[in-house]
C-alpha cells in the first residue's frame, strides 16, 4: 500500500526533476555555443588578418638588364622564403615598368635607375610612385669599348667612325641608357647609328668583335659581368651627355606601405653591393637559370637575408 501511495508522488518528483534537467542542460548548451562562436570568431579573425598578406598575390616589375635580372630573381626568393606565397616577377619595357607601377599593375620594382638613366621616366610618373630605398651605390652608363681600343673619348669617334662600321651597338629601344646615347649623338654631332635590339644581342656583338679583335662600341653599365668576362673602358664623357653615376633605387605603388606593411619593410632593408650582383650575374652567364643562381647567392648570404626579412633581432 504505500508502494502504491508514492508511486504517484514519485512520477510527479520524476517529471519536474527530468523538466529542471532539460531547461539546465539546454541553457548550458547554448552558453557554450555563444562562447564557442565567440571563440571561433576571434580565432579566425586574428590569425587571417595576420597571415592575408602573405596569402596575397605580390607582383614584381623589371627590365631585362642583366643586373635587374639578378636582383629580381634573388627578391623573388627571399619573399618566398620569408612566407610569401605567390610571388610573381613580370619582364617590361622601362615605359610600360613606370606605368604598370602607377597603374597599381605591379607592387613594385628594384629596377629604377635614377635620376639620370630613367629620369624621364620619374618625371612623368614620379608623382604617382613611392620611392622606398636605394638597393645599390654608384651605377655608371656610357659608351664602351675593348681596352685595346686606341681612342679614350666620345670626341673622337666620329674620327674612326669607320672602325667601328658607323655604329653603336644599343639594347633595347625603350631603355634609358638609349635615350641618353641619343642625346650623346646629339650632344657630340656624331656621324654614326644607334642600333638597338637586346642586352643579350649586344653582349653577343661584343663577344663575336673582341673573338676577332676588330673595333666596337656599345652601351653598357656598371655593375654588369662584361666586366670581369673581358678588359674594357669608359669613353670619357666631356660633355656629360650621360650623367654622373645612377644608383638602382626600389619603387613601390602608392598604398603598398599601408596594405601590406611586412612586405614594405623588406623592401626598406634590402640593399646589396655590385660584388654580391655581380656573382649573381656571373653564375648566370655561365649557364646557371636565373631562378638557381639567386637560390644559390639565398643560400650562401643567410645572414644578409635575414636581415632583409627582419630576423636578425629575433635570434
Amino acid at each position: 500500500m504505500t508502494n502504491l501511495k508514492l508511486n504517484p508522488e514519485g512520477k510527479k518528483l520524476g517529471s519536474v526533476l527530468a523538466i529542471v534537467l532539460i531547461i539546465g542542460l539546454s541553457l548550458f548548451a547554448a552558453g557554450c555555443t555563444e562562447q564557442g562562436d565567440e571563440t571561433g570568431e576571434g580565432a579566425e579573425t586574428a590569425p587571417a588578418e595576420e597571415a592575408s598578406e602573405f596569402s596575397e598575390p605580390v607582383t614584381i616589375g623589371y627590365v631585362l638588364w642583366d643586373g635587374e635580372i639578378a636582383s629580381t630573381n634573388v627578391m623573388q626568393q627571399v619573399l618566398e622564403q620569408a612566407g610569401y606565397e605567390d610571388v610573381e616577377i613580370v619582364a617590361v619595357d622601362a615605359g610600360p615598368l613606370y606605368q604598370g607601377l602607377a597603374d597599381g599593375q605591379l607592387d613594385f620594382t628594384t629596377s629604377a635607375w635614377l635620376p639620370y638613366t630613367h629620369q624621364s621616366y620619374w618625371e612623368t610618373y614620379g608623382n604617382q610612385l613611392d620611392s622606398v630605398q636605394t638597393n645599390l651605390e654608384d651605377c655608371k652608363i656610357g659608351l664602351v669599348v675593348p681596352s685595346y681600343v686606341t681612342i679614350d673619348s666620345i670626341e673622337e669617334l666620329n674620327s674612326e667612325k669607320d672602325k667601328f662600321n658607323g655604329q653603336i651597338i644599343g639594347i633595347d629601344p625603350g631603355a634609358g641608357i638609349m635615350q641618353a646615347s641619343e642625346t650623346a649623338i646629339s650632344d657630340y654631332g656624331l656621324d654614326m647609328e644607334l642600333v638597338s635590339g637586346s642586352s643579350a644581342a649586344m653582349t653577343a656583338s661584343l663577344k663575336k668583335s673582341i673573338d676577332s679583335g676588330e673595333w666596337t662600341v656599345v652601351t653598357l653599365w656598371s655593375p654588369h659581368w662584361t666586366f670581369n668576362r673581358w678588359d674594357l673602358k669608359y669613353l670619357d664623357d666631356p660633355k656629360g651627355s650621360f650623367g654622373d653615376a645612377d644608383h638602382v633605387e626600389t619603387l613601390a605603388r602608392l598604398g603598398l606601405e599601408e596594405e601590406k606593411p611586412n612586405l614594405y619593410g623588406i623592401l626598406t632593408r634590402f640593399q646589396w653591393t655590385h660584388d654580391d650582383i655581380q656573382t649573381v650575374m656571373m653564375d648566370i652567364e655561365n649557364g646557371t637559370a636565373p631562378e638557381e643562381a639567386a637560390g644559390n647567392w639565398v643560400a650562401n648570404h643567410p645572414e644578409k637575408v635575414n636581415e632583409w626579412i627582419g630576423e636578425e633581432s629575433e635570434e
